[in-house]
């Protein structure tokens, strides 16, 4: 099934009424799995013992676990079609804080090809089969029949959105929904799983890392690019697999907007390299790392112009 469910909304609203649990129960009854947001339209937060991930993580996770809670816990992993879990008391306090509705792509046969900013939606109306459009606040969602994996940062401003994550409800969109093209698959490398504790996933050669020789036109001190660096590598070396991929990607988009008011050189390029190695070491394909990273570094150059 697709998300066709053709309501009523009001103008600035993602549901009909004002109501996310019926637009929710709408879209379930068509077979499109769903789940509730939370301010910052965001999912709601694990509960106690599914906290970081305690439980193990659910079944139709990427790393299958036993977790069988009946909260909405984990995210797009949450997700369904069953309206006896949408209505149970378990999920009643949730849609009473709920102000948007989220459904899962992969779980429906779809994926999503998010487009966050114009030249974004520009690159696919030149590359990509026409499809059904979704408008969003700064781009639009192209959606396509047939699921794949998920992958953040494809390229500036393209996230694919499928298998493990969750697109928010906008509406049915317009247009005739295409299959999903080579061309999108074509968008991601597969990472690998990752390594067990001690392995090295990739033999990165030594580089030296950012020093002020390498940026003698930042206007920033050493001691200021060399902080918010530390923090950055920290937060990649915090995650695994897609999500130091991901995590990698913000950073250095993050990390380069900084410097685009310095006459520059700023050293992005010693910076990248960091980065990619802090990924690299927690499971991250050196392939897709680089991508990420170059695709960071370039979306805020392009921002800022």
């Amino acid at each position: 099934m697709t998300p066709d469910c053709k309501t009523r909304r009001p103008a600035g609203t993602n549901h009909p009424d004002g109501n996310p649990l019926r637009t929710a129960l709408a879209l379930a009854a068509a077979g499109v799995p769903v789940l509730p947001l939370r301010a910052g339209k965001v999912p709601f937060g694990n509960c106690r013992t599914c906290k970081g991930n305690a439980c193990g993580g659910r079944p139709n996770m990427k790393a299958a676990g036993p977790c069988q809670c009946s909260a909405p816990c984990h995210a797009w992993a949450a997700a369904t079609t069953d309206p006896h879990v949408l209505t149970s008391p378990v999920w009643a306090p949730v849609w009473r804080e709920a102000v948007a509705v989220a459904y899962h792509p992969g779980g429906a046969g779809l994926t999503v090809v998010d487009l966050d900013n114009a030249a974004a939606v520009s690159w696919a109306r030149e590359t990509l089969p026409a499809t059904r459009t979704v408008p969003t606040t700064r781009g639009e969602h192209w959606l396509y029949q047939g699921a794949m994996p998920s992958a953040n940062a494809v390229r500036p401003g393209v996230d694919i959105k499928s298998l493990m994550q969750y697109a928010r409800w906008l509406g049915p969109g317009t247009g005739r929904m295409t299959v999903l093209p080579a061309a999108v698959r074509a968008l991601v490398v597969k990472e690998d799983t990752t390594p067990a504790p001690g392995e090295v996933a990739s033999s990165l050669p030594t580089r030296a890392p950012w020093s002020r020789q390498v940026a003698t036109g930042c206007r920033h001190t050493e001691r200021y690019v060399r902080t918010g660096l530390e923090r950055g590598l920290a937060l990649v070396r915090a995650r695994t697999e897609s999500g130091a991929g991901s995590q990698a990607f913000g950073v250095a988009r993050f990390l380069a907007a900084q410097h685009t008011g310095c006459p520059g050189p700023c050293g992005l390029a010693a910076i990248g390299e960091e980065i990619v190695t802090a990924a690299v070491s927690v499971g991250v394909p050196e392939t897709y790392a680089r991508r990420a990273v170059a695709n960071g570094l370039e979306t805020a150059v392009e921002r800022a112009a």
